[in-house]
């Protein structure tokens, strides 16, 4: 299963089918915002059986990339977890959509595009290569662990791909990724090749890591892999790894990040992921002019 922010609110909200609103305007004419916003909930509450238990904030009604419908932010709290999405629904609140709605002229990839950054981030491969993979990931993560696995088989496939790691702990549910992701950073400003090696032992140690003695664990990897422990543990007491990380999981949350691993692979997001659905984004893109 994969590693989600909150497991219930987006199992549900990903499970939201296009649905007819009930509402008693004519049809084609523009209904009050706020009767909208209170009919919305109303059917929103019913679609999902969400009961009193589950707290909703809806809206403010914004424009959508089509002229006849709003954009319907909704905030989903239960058992005091969040989750945020975005719906659309008719102007005449006749019809409530779920998904993505798109402008076919545009690129559907410009925004992400925009917002990755992968300067000052451990990679491998060539710098100026035609494909890049953007791993948000969590040292913690069980299915981040298999997708690990699966990008040893991958990189080995396509040594002209470039892959970059990006931390995004979900730290709600993990106690100790945090710190294992300030250790890595830790390891890539003394000796950047030095990530990997890192990298590569928490995952595969992770079963037997845990939140009283990660950080035993991580002083006890940098020997192992040729670090200067005492610049290490001063590393991981100091302010920049965790700035390092915040930025990284900054752009995970611009990027609509909700789960680990999610991959963007030139930008077009893969929520998890297995050796042949990567290698299908990845051929595509190479083939691509």
């Amino acid at each position: 299963m994969r590693c989600l922010a909150v497991l219930v609110l987006c199992a549900v909200l990903i499970a939201a089918p296009l649905s007819l609103a009930q509402d008693k305007t004519p049809a084609g004419a523009p209904a009050d915002q706020s009767q909208l916003i209170h009919s919305s909930e109303k059917f929103i509450r019913n679609l999902f059986t969400w009961g009193p238990d589950y707290k909703l904030k809806l809206g403010p009604l914004g424009q959508s990339p089509a002229p006849d419908f709003y954009s319907l932010p909704i905030q989903v709290t239960y058992k005091g977890q969040s989750e945020d999405a975005t719906f659309y629904l008719s102007k005449d609140g006749k019809i409530f959509v779920r998904g993505d709605m798109l402008d076919t002229s545009l690129d559907p990839f410009a925004a992400n595009r925009a917002k990755i950054h992968v300067d000052d981030n451990p990679s491998r491969g060539p710098s100026n290569a035609r494909v890049t993979v953007v791993e948000f990931s969590d040292f913690e993560c069980p299915h981040c662990r298999e997708v690990h696995k699966d990008l040893q088989t991958v990189e080995a496939h396509y040594p002209q791909v470039r892959f970059v790691f990006k931390d995004f702990p979900l730290t709600e549910i993990h106690p100790w990724s945090e710190t294992a992701a300030i250790g890595a950073r830790c390891a890539f400003m003394q000796s950047p090749g030095s990530f990997w090696k890192i990298h590569n032992m928490i995952f595969d140690n992770q079963d037997v890591i845990s939140a009283a003695n990660v950080y035993d664990q991580l002083v006890a990897y940098a020997g192992q892999v040729g670090l200067d422990t005492t610049s290490f543990k001063a590393c991981m007491s100091s302010p920049e790894p965790k700035k390092a990380v915040d930025a990284n999981h900054a752009d995970g949350v611009a990027l609509e990040v909700t789960s680990t691993p999610t991959l963007f692979i030139n930008a077009r997001r893969l929520v998890g992921g297995d050796v042949d659905t990567i290698e299908q984004s990845i051929n595509f893109e190479l083939a691509l002019k």
